[in-house]
């Protein structure tokens, strides 16, 4: 997955990919040595109704918030890092990456 190596490449280690729980799904789950960061990767071809950045409303944003709670309490050592939730957009398989860092928080 080129989303994966585009955060390799930037010194994260991706501890795991597409993890599925009954709360949602985490695309990518990566940690630099301060950070977790939780990504989210689009794919959208098409600009319409905002690409693909449009395409992570607020239901979407609380299935991976929800996911990201699962996790950190399935993996206590992950707890103690500040999470950050970045997207990675596409618009096509082959093509450039838009990283997003800090897309949007967490709501308490």
């Amino acid at each position: 997955m080129r989303a994966a190596l585009l955060l390799q490449q930037a010194g994260l280690t991706v501890l795991a990919r597409n993890f599925r729980c009954r709360g949602g799904e985490l695309d990518i789950i990566a940690r630099s040595a301060r950070l977790l960061i939780i990504a989210e990767v689009r794919l959208r071809s098409q600009a319409a109704f905002g690409g693909a950045a449009a395409s992570i409303d607020a239901a979407k944003r609380r299935r991976i918030v929800r996911a990201t709670r699962y996790l950190l309490r399935c993996r206590p050592q992950l707890a103690l890092l500040p999470v950050r939730f970045d997207v990675l957009l596409l618009r096509t398989p082959d093509g450039p990456v838009e990283w997003v860092q800090g897309a949007f928080e967490a709501a308490t």
